[in-house]
This record gives C-alpha cells, structure tokens and sequence, in this order.
C-alpha cells in the first residue's frame, strides 16, 4: 500500500529547491505579463478619455454654431469611460498584489535579507490563487482613477462649458453680441431643447458636486498591498 501510495503523488510538483525556484521565476513573469496587459487597458481608456475631451472641446469652441450640449456629451462620455476604467482597475489591482507579494518577500529578501519580512506570504499567494477576489472595492477604484486622471478632464470640460454659454461670440448666430451680465442671461442660454435652462444648470452642479464628494472619498493608497508612496 506505501508503494500505491508513492505513485499517485503528483510528479510535476517541484521536488528540490532548484525546482522551486524555477517555478517561483516563471510565475511570476507572468503575474507581471498579466498585469502590464491590464495596465495596458487602463491607459488605453484614459487615452480614449483624453481623445474625447480633445475633439469635442475642438467641435465645440471652434464654431458658433456648435451647441453647447457638445460639452455635456463629453462630460457624459468621460463618466462612461471612467466607470470602464474603474472595473479594469480592480484586476490590475489583483495582479499587482500578487507581483508585489513576489517582490517584497522574496526578491528584496535575495537582494537585502531582513529578519522581519513574512514567512507565509506564498501561503498568501497560493489562498489567492485557489479563491481570487479584489483587495479594492469599485467605489474605491472609482474615486482613485477620478482623483488622479479624470477630475482634471472633468474640470476642463466644466471650465469649457462656462466660456461656451458665456461668451456670445461662441455662440450661434442671433445671440446677443455683448458679454452678459447677469445669472439670468447665463441660465438663458443653457436651454437644451425642451429641458429649461435651470434644470440643466442644476443637473451639471449637482454632477460636479457628487464628483468632488466621490473624488475625496477616504481611501488609503498604502493599503494592503504595500506600495508605500510609489502609486500608479
């Protein structure tokens, strides 16, 4: 029965140490081509971000008869890719974890030893790999992609749609030629179809405000995962 035994054991498990590190190797070079292809997608979708606030800001302020609801397509837009680019967050966050356990328990411990480093962090990793979840909650990938890219976009579409429904010479032609001098002329020319002007105002400040609150959300960037102050 010893014998039986002995011959089911798995024999493409590494069986020595030079067998173990082989397979840590080749693992984790491709955790960190895993995770460059999701970092990948997120710059991609900034990039499409940055493309659509690039060529609607062109349409929109380029000529009199664009409308200014150009300007809010864009800022709907940009939320859409925002939303896109928060849930690939998450991923790459999962693969960063797993790159970063490699390297801080085992790559820096070859390149500098330190007694106080985890002695179960491939137990770490190997409960990872049997039941995978996210170590950030899409709020929180939501807020960090907003507050370190996305606000900046928000602010100059916001910044953008204040010069169009301001300034008479970016409007359409019949517009009053003078610079208004009231909130009342302001709110006038956001008018979108049948949506009264003041609802449309409203709407936009009660985006922006939520923007501002979601981007202060209380979120730790050296969490978990131990990236210290090196933050992507």
């Amino acid at each position: 029965m010893a014998d039986d035994s002995a011959k089911i054991q798995p024999s493409f498990l590494p069986s020595n140490h030079s067998e173990t590190v082989t397979a840590i190797v080749h693992y984790y070079r491709a955790e960190i081509a895993r995770m460059a292809g999701w970092r990948e997608r997120i710059d991609q979708t900034s990039n499409w971000a940055i493309t659509v606030v690039a060529a609607l800001l062109s349409v929109s302020l380029s000529t009199p008869s664009s409308h200014h609801g150009v300007l809010l397509f864009a800022m709907v837009l940009v939320y859409l890719l925002l939303m896109i680019e928060a849930r690939r967050y998450r991923f790459f966050d999962v693969y960063r974890y797993r790159v970063r356990q490699f390297e801080r328990h085992y790559f820096a411990q070859v390149f500098s030893p330190v007694p106080d480093f985890s002695a179960n962090w491939l137990q770490i990793v190997g409960q990872n790999l049997r039941e995978p979840k996210f170590f950030i909650s899409y709020g929180d990938a939501f807020s960090r992609r907003l507050r370190r890219n996305y606000i900046w976009m928000f602010l100059i579409l916001l910044l953008a749609w204040v010069l169009k429904i301001s300034t008479p010479g970016l409007q359409a032609e019949g517009a009053r030629s003078t610079l208004v001098h009231s909130l009342s002329e302001i709110v006038a020319n956001t008018r979108l179809g049948p949506i009264p002007g003041w609802a449309v105002v409203l709407a936009v400040a009660v985006f922006y405000v939520w923007l501002f609150f979601a981007s202060r959300r209380a979120l730790d960037d050296a969490d978990q995962s131990g990236f210290g102050e090196v933050h992507v």
